[in-house]
């Protein structure tokens, strides 16, 4: 059976990079059919954050990559291979460790900081590579008995085997490194506590970890790896080397470059399913030719394979993940409002020639308010807690919503500023009302906007079909383009240069207020 892990280290929120780790490891184990094991890297302790644990599950349970094996929320763990926690497995470590030694596989090393460092500051001049000199492993048995006699302090260290180190990489293939150029890497450090190292290599033997899934950051130690999985006489797992993230200018994506934690994406307001979709790109496409890009979870448990992971870096691009928000926003909305319209009206037409914006032509205008009041609700809903208080008791706000409907569904935080018209006129200039690509100057403008006056005075129903009427016969008696009227209307009802459609801020503002904003723009001219 396959078997992956996610195995962070609790030193804060969780990384982007981390969620795509976890991601890839995720969908491996369920295309599988597989398992997905969360196992804690507090080794080091000098960098374990109170509560990360807690909130790294928590993150991970929101996404909806739920753990098959691993620490639960309570302090409890499920699955046979625990603990899932390494500082619970600490003896665990020290008896491979000494095992390790017994085997020449290992020994124990008494340099002082002070011996190590004027160690590297001697390679260092000498243009050596930073490595130990194995002095300790040189050691006579008797030297050793007596420094553990008198309690010296003394890490563990790996011996590494000069030997050529091949294994093939799922993603990179093919890769060896000489034995001889790797360091002899700390094993157990001088408070008992592993390093990476040999904490992860016993645990993924332990846990029957079978394919290992992690950033190219770990590739170097690979070979480190599998000289300890040979030293200890185990096969080692498989090994997936995924892509670094880049910032646009291709340097390595880090915390000190901006917002970097999935939390604080979840905070901003992102979906879950635009953050999960965002990551999956992150140096992975579905191949074959394949365009499309909008993929639930469990679609991309389906179509997701290791060979299509690139070997390039992957560029973080927040633009790619607005989009994603914008295309989730907007299939999570049509899932609710095509239903909605269906029970409002069973006979609505729904016209879907334009997929991103659907069309819904109703059998009265009384069931089309209807739709557009509950259309507003569903809205109000994505932008509530961004929206300026003083607008929620208004009550005509679900009908202003659904006039910056596309706006909400792709930056919600912006929807005061977007509806603000409504409410306060700006002061705008009378040259707003002119339009020259149109045809429209002073004159035009006058004589369009009093003709709609005229009109729209006599109008009893306000809703947006009788107003389309009023405002098309316009048009046709004035023999003009629809620009002509509309865009001076326009520009009267909302003192913007972008704004709504001309039918739609009409039948929101309610006839009285189009009435009176229509008449200053004539006191203007």
């Amino acid at each position: 059976m396959v078997r992956t892990r996610f195995a962070p280290s609790p030193t804060g929120y969780l990384h982007v990079g981390g969620l795509r780790t976890a991601l890839y490891c995720y969908l491996f184990a369920k295309k599988n059919k597989g398992n997905f094991l969360l196992r804690i890297e507090d080794t080091d302790q000098e960098r374990f954050v109170e509560g990360a644990v807690e909130n790294l599950i928590k993150t991970l349970s929101w996404i909806r990559l739920d753990h098959d094996e691993g620490p639960l929320l309570d302090g409890s763990e499920k699955g046979e291979f625990g603990p899932y926690t390494q500082s619970k497995r600490t003896e665990i470590y020290k008896k491979h460790a000494d095992e390790l030694i017994e085997k020449g596989h290992a020994y124990r090393c008494f340099c002082t900081k002070e011996r190590l460092e004027e160690m590297h500051n001697a390679q260092e001049k000498n243009k050596l590579p930073p490595m130990y000199d194995r002095t300790c492993a040189k050691l006579p048995q008797s030297k050793i008995e007596e420094k553990l006699a008198s309690n010296t302090p003394f890490v563990i260290r790996q011996k590494m085997p000069y030997e050529l180190i091949k294994f093939k990489d799922l993603v990179r293939g093919n890769v060896q490194f000489d034995g001889k150029i790797i360091d002899d890497q700390v094993l157990i450090k001088s408070d008992g506590f592993p390093t990476y190292h040999l904490a992860n290599v016993v645990d993924d033997h332990s846990m029957q970890i079978t394919h290992v899934i992690r950033g190219e950051e770990w590739l170097p130690s690979t070979p480190k790896h599998i000289a300890l999985y040979k030293a200890f006489g185990w096969e080692h797992p498989e090994f997936a080397h995924l892509p670094l993230l880049l910032n646009s200018d291709k340097s390595k994506l880090s915390k000190r470059q901006g917002d970097v934690s999935v939390e604080s994406y979840i905070e901003k307001g992102y979906l879950k399913e635009a953050i999960i979709n965002f990551a999956a790109f992150l140096g992975w496409n579905p191949g074959s030719g394949e365009e499309k890009e909008i993929f639930t979870l469990e679609e991309l448990e389906e179509v997701f394979s290791i060979e299509h992971i690139h070997k390039a870096g992957a560029i973080f691009n927040i633009e790619k993940l607005d989009w994603f928000n914008w295309r989730w926003q907007k299939e999570i909305f049509n899932k609710k409002i095509f239903p909605l319209a269906k029970e409002i009206d069973e006979k609505v037409e729904i016209d879907l020639s334009r997929k991103d914006q659907p069309k819904f032509a109703f059998t009265s205008s009384d069931k089309e308010e209807k739709f557009i009041e509950e259309k507003g609700k569903i809205l109000l809903e994505i932008c509530k807690k961004y929206l300026d208080k003083k607008y929620l008791s208004d009550k005509n706000i679900s009908k202003m919503l659904v006039t910056v409907e596309e706006k909400i569904l792709r930056d919600a935080k912006e929807v005061s500023s977007q509806i603000d018209f409504y409410f306060t006129l700006p002061n705008y200039s009378k040259e707003l009302l002119t339009n020259e690509k149109m045809g429209v100057d002073f004159s035009w403008a006058k004589k369009s906007i009093e003709e709609a006056q005229k009109n729209l005075e006599k109008l009893d129903n306000w809703n947006i079909p009788e107003i389309k009427d009023v405002l098309t016969k316009i048009v046709e008696r004035l023999e003009c383009k629809n620009g002509q009227v509309f865009w001076p209307l326009r520009a009267a009802l909302s003192g913007l240069d972008f704004s709504p459609g001309v039918f739609e801020i009409m039948y929101t503002l309610g006839k009285e207020k189009s009435l009176q904003r229509i008449k200053k723009a004539l006191e203007k001219l």
